[in-house]
């Protein structure tokens, strides 16, 4: 039995999980207070209720309550940790070096630093979506404050190698921040093993509440940061306003139902990301995988259909939520920029599709998806004038050797 419409944009956000509701609404209601107000009870309890929101986030990741800093999402936390280190830094001008697949939360203040006079370098990607170790090693020079490099892509998800990243820049002294908002909740992270000193999370990616985020800042880095929004010193003087603490409430409860329940469900949702590809691919020509199918998050599948418009397949798959991209440029008629990275066509970015699932989805959701999508995609071409060509299109070889032939 399947209810529609169906779910599968999972990377722009997930749904909220009635126990982080319920643990979320004492504080919408009868424990009001202000943490910072801890000379009474009620500011005293709301306290209480962050500090213990603290340590489930930290726990999450293998971190320290301490390294903690809560913000209002992922993309403050970005915006926190690249102005901030550059900000601290005593050197002029700065170099950053990032990666051309990142997140416009990243690119964004890296452009707008850079308009300030730092300079910022930008790595290219392979065809699957991974940067070259050695042109990261080359990229480093004596000015780079920040190397910054998102653990999971929000649109393909293909996963860096982090802990050798990690590596580079710690043998050259260079503080390394790492996006780990579609990751942290869905796959384990552990930023000890891993060796990042700053990682953004974000709460809305693993069932919990939009609006809050942290910014993981290893103990000995957080000398090297400087806060970027001023007015009261909270959280560590890193960054000051008054705490939400509902949003903090919930967060904390989505982190430890992650921590509880996030390894559990990994081969589930792999296995039902790898039906969805092989249903393409059986009952399909012309599908191209976008990226490494082997360093992927197993909730992620960014597929192209040849000659069909993206858009026009989003609007024909009216009872199942996908997206051609990053939520923050779905308002645009852009190609993604990701899949372009890849080496791919304007025309093949302007055909790929992001299935995004999550523990929620099922087998019969997945089989569902698969019907329409094809359906669809069959009756697009049927219509297009490049139709003729689809013969000559096979399947993708590379991943084909991969699923070991399936």
């Amino acid at each position: 039995m399947v209810t529609l419409p169906i779910y599968m944009d999972s990377h722009a956000t997930t749904r909220l999980d009635p126990r982080v509701l319920d643990a979320m609404l004492p504080y919408l209601s009868e424990h009001f207070g202000n943490p910072a107000s801890r000379t009474h009870a009620f500011g005293r309890k709301a306290a209480a209720a962050v500090d213990a929101a603290r340590c489930e986030v930290a726990a999450l990741i293998g971190a320290r309550s301490a390294e903690i800093v809560f913000t209002s999402g992922a993309t403050e936390s970005n915006n926190l940790a690249i102005k901030g280190i550059v900000a601290a830094s005593d050197l002029r001008p700065c170099h950053v070096v990032t990666v051309i697949t990142e997140h416009r939360a990243v690119l964004d203040p890296c452009r707008q630093l850079e308009s300030n006079g730092c300079d910022v370098t930008r790595l290219p990607v392979g065809p699957d979506g991974l940067i070259d170790l050695d042109e990261l090693a080359r990229a480093i020079t004596p000015r780079t404050v920040l190397v910054s490099v998102m653990v999971a892509n929000n649109e393909i998800g293909v996963c860096q190698p982090i802990a050798a990243i990690a590596e580079v820049a710690a043998a050259r002294g260079v503080m390394f921040h790492t996006d780990a908002a579609q990751a942290v909740g869905r796959v384990p992270v552990d930023v000890d093993r891993l060796r990042v000193d700053l990682a953004s999370i974000s709460a809305h990616k693993m069932h919990g509440p939009k609006g809050v985020g942290a910014l993981y800042v290893r103990r000995q880095a957080q000398a090297r940061l400087t806060s970027i929004i001023d007015g009261g010193g909270h959280e560590h003087g890193l960054r000051s306003g008054t705490l939400n603490v509902p949003g903090i409430v919930g967060f904390g409860k989505a982190a430890a139902l992650a921590s509880a329940e996030t390894n559990g469900a990994l081969s589930r949702i792999a296995s039902l990301r790898d039906r969805l590809w092989a249903g393409f691919q059986t009952r399909l020509t012309g599908v191209h995988l976008n990226g490494s199918f082997k360093h992927r998050v197993p909730h992620n599948l960014n597929v192209s259909f040849a000659h069909i418009d993206g858009q026009a397949l989003l609007t024909a798959l009216d009872d199942v939520a996908v997206s051609s991209g990053s939520a923050c440029a779905s308002a645009t008629d852009e190609p993604s920029y990701v899949v372009q990275a890849l080496g791919a066509s304007k025309q093949r970015a302007r055909a790929s599709v992001r299935f995004g699932l999550d523990r929620e989805t099922t087998e019969a959701e997945v089989d569902y998806v698969i019907d329409k999508v094809v359906r669809v995609v069959t009756r697009l071409r049927d219509l297009s004038p490049l139709s003729d060509e689809l013969s000559e299109v096979g399947r993708d070889p590379v991943v084909e050797k991969q699923l070991g032939g399936r």
